[in-house]
Parts: C-alpha cells; structure tokens; sequence
C-alpha cells in the first residue's frame, strides 16, 4: 500500500470540520493531547508502517519549510 496523496475524501469540508471541532473548549495542552490520540487512532486504523512512515516524512517537510502539504507532494 502506498499513501494517497490526491484529493480523495468525498467530503473534505466535514473532514475538516470534525477535525476543528475536536479543539472546542480546549486549552493548548488538551488540544495537543487530543492531536495525538487522533494520530494514533487513524495510525492504528490504517495499520501500514511504511504508509505511516511515508506521511510522517511528509508532514515534518512541511514544518520545516512552512509550506502547505499540496506544495510537498510530489
């Protein structure tokens, strides 16, 4: 399995939405905590270690540079 990296949510808005409101009421720390256990929760759903390693190269990229993950895919 390799990671999608083209649109392919049939509903991005309620995506982000969901993922928005996961922060509601929440201080940093708590938001930082609930981060991490969506991370582990999709992680474990996915269950591909190579899939898991290849996005989480792909997501420290694009700290480093500040760019959007659209701009670091290849």
């Amino acid at each position: 399995m390799r990671l999608i990296t083209t649109p392919n949510a049939s509903r991005p808005d309620d995506i982000y939405e969901a993922i928005i409101r996961l922060h509601d009421g929440l201080d940093d720390e708590e938001s930082q905590g609930a981060n991490a256990r969506l991370i582990l929760i999709l992680a474990n759903h996915i269950g591909d270690a190579e899939v898991i390693r290849e996005a989480t190269a792909m997501a420290r990229e694009g700290v480093r540079t500040g760019a959007r993950p659209s701009e670091t895919e290849a």
